[in-house]
């Protein structure tokens, strides 16, 4: 079930796919889902909830898998990869694709005022705290706390924000 606020601005070419497990996706007042953002229920039946007046950029993909929840105000910008899955591959005599998917390590939770740069790549675990900044081309997972400055591969916190 998709649920968009109906301030929400949700580009025409944006593919929010309706899921076939029950999955809520949820868009909240004044977000923004720019073009080529694609939302594809797969890996779970987790739901996707993204917070008033959030902007995710062209090119982003957020798989549901094991649920992500988005806070208010967060910026996320081109090219990036949400994934709260896991695929099963433990027995070397089946297909990956057939053996299914791996236990929920918590999904992905982004607290307010977030700005992830460019081809980040978050996955399943990830929490990042409020106020943080994720430096582009970063890979996240684990917990990031409040107003951190982070960027690697994977991302390792480097500074703090401060006021002016």
């Amino acid at each position: 079930m998709i649920v968009a606020s109906s301030t929400a601005r949700i580009s025409p070419l944006a593919d929010i796919e309706e899921s076939a497990r029950g999955t809520r996706i949820e868009i909240g007042a004044e977000a923004v889902i720019d073009s080529f953002v694609k939302i594809k229920p797969a890996g779970g039946s987790g739901n996707v909830v993204i917070g008033a007046g959030t902007v995710i950029n062209a090119g982003c993909v957020l798989y549901t898998g094991n649920g992500i929840r988005i806070g208010r105000n967060v910026l996320i910008a081109a090219n990036c990869t949400l994934a709260p899955t896991n695929h099963e591959t433990a027995d070397p005599d089946r297909p990956i694709r057939t053996q299914g998917f791996q236990p929920s390590r918590g999904g992905i939770e982004i607290g307010d005022d977030v700005w992830i740069g460019a081809n980040c790549v978050l996955l399943d675990g990830t929490c990042i705290g409020s106020g943080a900044v994720i430096g582009a081309g970063s890979l996240v997972r684990g917990t990031l706390p409040p107003f951190c400055r982070a960027w690697g591969q994977p991302a390792v916190i480097r500074g703090w924000r401060k006021s002016p």
